[in-house]
């Protein structure tokens, strides 16, 4: 709780998800220093609260006014490798596409973001193709960008994969693991062009929000330098309900639209989206998962035949 922030009262209780979130021991001490961060950065930037406290998965979300009548949010976050790469990737893009950092610490993990509307992702368009079709057009400008010196690079992460996979498939059930087995050896053949373009490595339906200076901005990027192929199973995974009744159809609709609008050699792409099901079905062996999620086969499935 916070109280008597630059003349004014203001208090917050800490989400649960939030909470439920950070229960390693450097998690639980973030928490802990959360409200002084939060009084802190209001002071420090001249910030006035503005509406209710939300999160994020991982970090803490506030509504503020800047000192000229500006809205904006507030966002704290642990300062980590993937917040640095957000850092970088906003800078890079200034704003070009995505939510504008308006100011932000040295770590990363506190930042000043140009306000967008949160009560209308882009999840709420309920036609299928007209959302894809603004997603893909966002995802187009944003990978259309060098990736700046000093990100985390596709390239270290894809061999890294590959390493994990006999571990993996030791794990998993025969069919799972030979599909696991046929994305790495996907993944070794593009690997050595890995790409050097700035990707945002999660933009997907509800990463995208209406916006006043554009129509929609994507926020939330984790930041990559890599494939842009690499970048599009979020897209074809989520709002799943609108493929379900014709999997195969939906997922080769929704695969050469987002590779017909980004300009991308649909087999490197095919390759790359199954080494992001590969990356996806690791995350679940780790996590003690005994078989993958049917909806990343699925996926696996349609673009393996289509190949």
């Amino acid at each position: 709780m916070i109280g008597n922030v630059g003349g004014t009262m203001t208090s917050f209780d800490i989400p649960d998800a939030l909470v439920r979130s950070h229960r390693s021991p450097a998690g639980r001490a973030w928490l802990a220093a959360l409200p002084a961060s939060v009084a802190e950065h209001l002071e420090r930037w001249s910030l006035r609260p503005d509406g209710a406290v939300r999160n994020g998965m991982a970090s803490l979300v506030l509504p503020v006014v800047r000192a000229d009548g500006t809205p904006a949010v507030l966002r704290l976050q642990p300062p980590t490798e993937e917040t640095a790469g957000a850092l970088a990737g906003l800078r890079t893009w200034n704003g070009d596409g995505v939510v504008r950092l308006l100011d932000h610490d040295d770590t990363g993990g506190v930042m000043l973001l140009e306000r967008l509307d949160a009560t209308r992702p882009l999840s709420t368009v309920a036609d299928d193709d007209e959302a894809l079709t603004v997603l893909a057009g966002l995802l187009a400008r944003l990978t259309a960008v060098p990736a700046p010196p000093g990100l985390r690079r596709l390239a270290d992460i894809a061999a890294a994969m590959l390493d994990q996979v006999p571990w993996a498939v030791a794990r998993l059930g025969p069919d799972d693991a030979a599909l696991v087995r046929t994305c790495a050896a996907a993944v070794a053949e593009v690997l050595p062009e890995p790409g050097d373009r700035l990707l945002h490595w999660d933009l997907h339906h509800d990463n995208i929000l209406a916006a006043d200076r554009e129509p929609w901005l994507a926020i939330d990027p984790e930041s990559l330098a890599g494939d842009p192929g690499f970048d599009l199973l979020p897209a074809l995974d989520n709002r799943w309900e609108a493929v379900a009744d014709d999997v195969p159809r939906g997922v080769r609709r929704r695969f050469d639209l987002l590779t017909g609008t980004l300009g991308l050699d649909r087999d490197r792409a095919r390759a790359w989206t199954l080494g992001r099901v590969l990356q996806n079905a690791l995350w679940d062996v780790e996590d003690g998962k005994p078989a993958l999620e049917p909806v990343q086969v699925a996926i696996a499935a349609v673009l393996l035949a289509a190949g």
